[in-house]
């Protein structure tokens, strides 16, 4: 993959050249840079990833409209876990009446 030095788009292979679809930015391609490249071939896939069960462990709830169109509860479960990189929390809501899940936006 490659991405434009003007504004940072990524570039798509056009012949003997890069292309930016959104500047028209080009560059010559360099066979031995793109080797270098990793390919789908070499990237591992690790499966999906877990997702977090807000009913699990929690016993308290707080008053929350439930959003799914089919119940007009108000009563929600909550759980507050970190998001990636430990910059804040989320709150992840399952609702008393009928178990849908979402989170606090």
């Amino acid at each position: 993959m490659n991405f434009c030095d003007e504004c940072g788009s990524m570039m798509h292979t056009e012949g003997d050249a890069w292309v930016c679809r959104s500047c028209e930015n080009e560059e010559p391609r360099d066979s031995q840079a793109e080797a270098a490249m990793a390919t789908r071939d070499g990237q591992r896939d690790d499966g999906a990833p877990a997702v977090a069960d807000a009913t699990r462990g929690s016993t308290e709830t707080t008053q929350e409209p439930c959003p799914a169109d089919d119940c007009d509860s108000d009563r929600a479960r909550y759980e507050m876990l970190p998001k990636p990189g430990g910059s804040y929390e989320v709150r992840l809501f399952t609702c008393v009446e009928c178990g849908h899940k979402w989170r606090d936006s």
